[in-house]
């Protein structure tokens, strides 16, 4: 069995606690240790079957980038990589923390972002999560069945629910990645 590639993006450390779970849920037999954006190369990334990635949304909606707060290089630089690379075959979950309350308008759309991104590489996306449970106004991760483009998370109003929906997403990929 091909071992599960976790990486993330960053700009507060949240982001890395949740692929922790993540990794902790899975076990070192089906997961590698997750690993930040900006210590991976698309070589890296490749080398895996299966690819877990995740992402915060920052201000208005970003990917998390190199700020005056986040001194490391993170999903936006790492993005123009991705434009050159071929994940056909590749299949690939992801997860996306936000805020619903504070930026309802933009809610996790670092998620959208790359997902869109890893739709153009080609990947082969699964993992998407109900909207319902969420208060939003608007959501450029969601997609046109009204679900969202990966496993979503609200740190700030719902993380009593992480433990849950983590469980519960991690079952459901693992049959649609069949790893």
């Amino acid at each position: 069995m091909s071992k599960v590639g976790i990486f993330f993006g960053t700009d507060t450390g949240t982001t890395r606690k949740i692929a922790k779970q993540i990794f902790r849920a899975l076990g070192e037999d089906v997961a590698d240790k997750p690993l930040n954006i900006n210590r991976a190369s698309i070589d890296t990334l490749l080398g895996y079957d299966y690819l877990i990635l995740g992402t915060p949304t920052l201000g208005e909606g970003q990917l998390p980038g190199m700020s005056a707060d986040c001194q490391e290089e993170s999903w936006e630089e790492f993005s123009p990589n991705l434009e050159e690379a071929d994940f056909a075959g590749k299949k690939v979950a992801l997860f996306g923390l936000g805020d619903q309350v504070n930026y309802a308008d933009e809610f996790v759309d670092g998620l959208g972002e790359l997902y869109d991104l890893m739709a153009e590489a080609g990947a082969d996306l699964v993992g998407e999560w109900p909207s319902e449970g969420y208060t939003f106004n608007s959501s450029a991760a969601l997609l046109e069945n009204d679900k969202f483009a990966g496993l979503v998370l609200d740190n700030d109003n719902q993380n009593d629910m992480h433990e849950q929906r983590i469980a519960a997403w991690l079952e459901q990929i693992a049959a649609e990645m069949a790893w």
